[in-house]
């Protein structure tokens, strides 16, 4: 079938099961085409084609509001809603968007980047559409990774409780990123082999109705019976006793099974969870047989072999370099172990699991969970390094300000993918972790120019005894510089001048560093001599050479790939105020005051004006002032 044609996902009702299976073969295909040269998601929509088409041929979107838990899945569902035209450019700059995006269509209906979020989403609006006296379907699909959340539990409890209408799809594929965790994880791994559980229910319910009801005492009797056969044979009985109907487990490859167990759930009254069983990468042999989550989303591949399209002789990786580095000191130290939520693959812990496995725990999607272990940790002497994403930090905020700061544990935050990520856009764009940490008391907030400073960084927090301590480092390879066999502390609060200049001062850290080093370069040129200053303490502030800085009238840019409310730059402003410097001349480059979309770091640095043509045009307004002034 020809996929740029479809316009809307009508086309679906008038399709028979092998015209159906055709179609979805036509899908993996274009998928399997379009992502080896775009990268994505491949092995989550892979997973989900069939299911996808069931549920687009059973409802009619988008007014039955079908919600993809995370997003990573959406793909086959923008396609059957008229999107495939637009796939050469997924996740480009100003392109298809990775994920479920509203300004795109109206059968996206619900924005996520972020796991465990579609269910209490699902129970907003079927509260709205029961108030408003309407009509319609709402169909939730979340994962079986996604279910472990705590949102998700809390939301299972609430619609179990309130009884809402409203069908959930679990898409039961035994892997998020990586293979899940937990107790849950191990119930559904029961369910998977228990047989269709509203079959075998409605049988022993046949069954017991034949029991002779006399008297009060042997009816009581039956009924405890039946409630114990059901416990017996029904390991979907967990779901049951939430408040739901549970279906299930079915073969979510089969539509004949899914078409029977979705029409079963659309007369079913209250809430069911139809409990689907996928294949992770379907159709695609590298990514099927995947066990370790590489192919859950990637860059290019070559179709042919299924290797992965990377440049040749690269630095490493900075969560490779960090994650290696923690792992060298706990070699020396048994206090440390290291705690992930569920991206023990994307954080490059894998190693260190392998080599110390009483001291590494994936705690599953549940990262406010994996803040308050870290600071139990804490109080017991231990020294726990909490890797996490910055954009998934943002989901444990209390635990770190009431958990970790209040009580001055001395957990180490590894803030992986701190500043622009690029491709995953702006659900995933690391550059709000400065606002909202850099006020809180006690935290040392840091990021390292390089490698071989990010090294000795890590050696530092993992020194360090005097309360918590993040480094923030970015996403992709460092730049390639020489490593020290030896490790050493950096004074806390301490800056370094990277090149010395007497007109104009830009402070920055991190990634902007480069860019200050070639606008210093340039300017030299143009008679104007900068200071550019290795910030790489963003709390606590060097005092001192910024103190030194202001007293000489030395005006100063600040720098920072994050957002300019309440980051870098306001801190320094605010010290300028707070010790008297109300003259000072300082102005600021970072993130505007909206969320920044999918594209590469490139394109967007020149879309919101941080780029070394920018940092020359900034400080050439500077020393304008200052010769003004003088």
């Amino acid at each position: 079938m020809d996929l740029l044609s479809i316009k809307d996902p009508s086309f679906l009702k008038g399709l028979s099961n092998k015209e159906l299976e055709a179609l979805s073969q036509d899908i993996r295909q274009f998928l399997i085409e379009k992502l080896s040269v775009t990268g994505g998601h491949i092995g989550p929509n892979l997973g989900v084609v069939e299911l996808t088409v069931a549920l687009h041929k059973c409802f009619d979107s988008p007014k039955d509001k079908i919600l993809w838990d995370v997003g990573h899945q959406s793909y086959v569902h923008k396609i059957l809603t008229g999107r495939a035209n637009d796939f050469d450019s997924l996740r480009q700059y100003k392109g298809l968007c990775g994920f479920p995006k509203m300004i795109e269509s109206p059968h996206d209906v619900w924005e996520t980047g972020h796991s465990s979020t579609s269910l209490s989403a699902a129970m907003g609006m079927a509260i709205a559409r029961d108030l408003k006296k309407e009509d319609s379907h709402i169909i939730p699909v979340i994962g079986d990774g996604a279910l472990t959340g705590g949102m998700a539990l809390e939301a299972l409890n609430h619609i179990g409780h309130e009884k809402k209408d409203m069908i959930v799809i679990l898409n039961d594929n035994e892997m998020s990123i990586a293979p899940n965790v937990g107790a849950l994880h191990s119930v559904l791994g029961r369910l998977r082999t228990a047989g269709k559980y509203h079959w075998v229910k409605d049988e022993l319910e046949y069954l017991l109705k034949k029991i002779p009801a006399v008297g009060g005492k042997l009816a009581s009797t039956a009924e405890r019976i039946k409630d114990s056969l059901k416990y017996l044979f029904v390991s979907g009985m967990f779901f049951e006793e939430m408040g739901f109907t549970y279906l299930g487990p079915v073969d979510g490859h089969n539509f004949e099974d899914l078409f029977d167990n979705l029409n079963y759930a659309k007369k079913t009254e209250g809430p069911v969870i139809l409990h689907v069983i996928t294949k992770k990468g379907k159709g695609y042999h590298p990514a099927e047989s995947d066990t370790t989550g590489n192919w859950h989303g990637t860059g290019p591949y070559k179709i042919e072999t299924g290797d992965f399209v990377k440049p040749a002789n690269t630095p490493p990786a900075w969560s490779k370099l960090v994650s290696d580095t923690v792992l060298k000191e706990a070699r020396k130290d048994e206090r440390i172990v290291a705690i992930t939520p569920a991206m023990p693959v994307g954080s490059k812990l894998v190693h260190f699991a392998e080599e110390l496995p009483d001291r590494m725990y994936d705690v599953g999607i549940a990262e406010q969970h994996a803040a308050t272990v870290a600071a139990g940790l804490a109080t017991q002497k231990m020294k726990p390094f909490l890797a996490i994403y910055s954009t998934f930090l943002q989901r444990a905020y209390d635990q770190v300000v009431h958990d970790i700061c209040r009580q001055n544990l001395n957990v180490f935050i590894g803030i992986d993918r701190a500043g622009l990520v690029g491709a995953d856009g702006e659900t995933h764009q690391g550059v709000f972790d400065i606002a909202f940490l850099r006020h809180l008391p006690n935290l040392v907030l840091m990021m390292p120019k390089d490698e071989n400073e990010g090294q000795h960084m890590v050696h530092t927090a993992l020194k360090y005894d005097d309360g918590p301590i993040a480094m923030r480092f970015p996403r992709g390879n460092g730049i390639g510089v020489p490593l020290d066999e030896t490790l050493r502390p950096i004074p806390i609060g301490s800056w370094e001048v990277l090149r010395p200049g007497e007109d104009v001062a830009i402070l920055t850290f991190g990634t902007t560093i480069p860019m200050a080093m070639e606008a210093a370069v340039a300017l030299e040129k143009q008679g104007i001599s900068v200071q550019v200053v290795n910030a790489r303490f963003i709390k606590p502030l060097d005092e001192k050479m910024i103190t030194e800085l202001l007293a000489m009238g030395m005006p100063i840019l600040t720098i920072e790939e994050a957002v300019l409310q309440g980051g870098f730059g306001s801190a320094v402003i605010e010290f300028a105020h707070d010790k008297g410097y109300h003259h000072a001349e300082i102005d600021r480059l970072g993130i505007p005051d909206h969320f920044i979309e999918h594209g590469s770091v490139n394109e967007l640095l020149k879309e919101i004006g941080l780029t070394t043509e920018d940092v020359i045009e900034s400080i050439q307004a500077l020393a304008r002032k200052k010769q003004k002034r003088a």
